[in-house]
């Protein structure tokens, strides 16, 4: 079957909206002693919270991969290969970049702790370089789940999703009504696995064999959105904002599910037309290069701005109107112009670290066998707890060095790592469209 060009796309402009809308959302307030802060725009102007409508991307990132990880594994599965090895082979594209990442701000926490940097400063710069991990530890848990999820998918199909949507609003309920401690950390696997789930679907036509179906997707989800922020609880803003209660993602909300239906309608509406679109040569060739580097863009995308507050914040180059202002907001444009030019730069270099991690995932990518497969659930567990600890806190919680996690993270990087007997896979020869976020779009893998 030939790649899906619709898909690499989905999954390479969800990574550049996420960056836009950080980037954007991002202020920088130089205080009269010089320090640094970062007010919480979604906080402070409230009306900015309609904006998240348009940047709240990843519904459409999780049905991409569930569509890749669909075929991805029924081919594997017809090849005889092992649930586990098709797991390990996916973990360590997301794996290896992100324990890779993590050791080198880990690297800058200590030595930073080590000569005094301030702590309130320094718990803030290590929030701002974990802040997008809440995505990688779901993700992972998703892809574990791939082989018993596309299991059920054979079985009962589009029943599953409707299934863990039920699920997912009964959790909702019991947090909302009933206050149930730790239920609510369900629904970041359902939530975001009805979006994956419906990648199956979507991939053997069940959602587009029928004309009604996305549009219907799409009313119905944008009702109930609509319904439940105006008559129900729930706000606007599908990006987490501080000291709002209750929200949308921190757990996903029956209202995010509501815009995971309408946002995965409207992307299938709008599929023939973009295909079309990506058939032209000049359009993909500005698509396929940000889908091969969107691990990288992912992880490194708050480096720039702080590259940008030491050079022109620190200094007092920068101009700076009052906040929320007419004229803050016309400097917006060069911030994101700036900020662009710097990620070009961090791309560039480190492009010898990502030829790196490319021989890496080469050497230790054979099928992992049932011998070791301890090592390989083991440590994905111990990974997922150490990213979801980096997600909540950053990587100086405190203003101090987290030991255990960092522990964690490289223990259970180092299992999920280790390569198990070799064991028959499809020849890398064959088309084999199973890309995570750090594959390059467009080339076998």
């Amino acid at each position: 079957m030939s790649r899906d060009r619709y898909v690499d796309f989905l999954r390479a402009w969800a990574i550049v909206l996420v960056v836009l809308g950080h980037w954007l959302i991002t202020a920088l307030v130089r205080g009269p002693g010089g320090e640094i802060t970062a007010p919480e725009l979604l906080a402070t102007i409230h009306w900015t919270q309609w904006l998240t409508l348009g940047f709240q991307i990843m519904p459409l990132f999780f049905l991409a991969g569930g569509h890749a990880a669909g075929g991805s594994w029924s081919r594997v599965r017809a090849s005889g290969s092992t649930a586990g090895g098709w797991v390990r082979r996916r973990a360590l594209r997301l794996l290896l970049p992100a324990a890779v990442y993590s050791a080198l701000v880990l690297l800058a926490v200590g030595i930073c702790s080590a000569v005094g940097v301030d702590p309130d400063t320094l718990a803030l710069v290590g929030w701002a370089m974990g802040m997008q991990f809440w995505f990688l530890p779901v993700y992972l848990l998703l892809s574990a789940l791939t082989p018993a999820l596309h299991a059920a998918h054979r079985r009962w199909g589009a029943l599953v999703p409707l299934a863990m949507g039920a699920v997912a609003l009964a959790a909702d309920t019991l947090v909302e009504t009933a206050r149930t401690p730790y239920v609510g950390l369900l629904n970041y696997v359902l939530v975001w696995g009805v979006a994956y789930q419906l990648g199956f679907c979507w991939r053997d036509g069940l959602l587009t064999g029928r004309r009604p179906v996305p549009a219907v997707m799409a009313a119905a989800g944008g009702l109930a959105f609509a319904a439940l922020i105006t008559v129900g609880p729930f706000p606007v803003s599908l990006i987490l904002v501080t000291g709002q209660s209750p929200g949308n993602t921190d757990p996903p909300s029956a209202a995010m599910l509501a815009w995971v239906v309408a946002e995965i309608g409207l992307c299938l509406l709008a599929g023939p037309a973009m295909r079309r679109l990506l058939d032209r040569a000049r359009v993909w060739r500005l698509v396929r290069p940000v889908g091969g580097a969107s691990m990288t863009l992912y992880l490194w995308h708050m480096l720039p701005v702080l590259v940008v507050a030491a050079v022109f914040y620190l200094t007092g180059l920068a101009p700076e109107p009052a906040f929320g202002s007419a004229a803050w907001w016309e400097l917006r444009a060069p911030w994101l112009l700036v900020l662009g030019v710097a990620m070009a730069g961090v791309l560039l270099a480190l492009r010898p670290l990502e030829h790196w991690l490319t021989l890496l995932y080469e050497r230790t990518r054979p099928d992992a066998g049932p011998r070791r497969s301890w090592a390989l659930w083991f440590g994905l567990a111990v990974s997922v707890a150490a990213l979801s600890r980096f997600a909540v806190h950053g990587f100086a919680y405190d203003g101090r060095f987290p030991l255990l996690p960092a522990l964690g993270l490289a223990l259970g990087t180092t299992l999920v790592t280790v390569p198990g007997p070799k064991a028959a896979y499809p020849s890398p020869d064959k088309p084999v469209d199973d890309t995570t976020l750090g594959a390059p779009a467009g080339r076998p893998t």
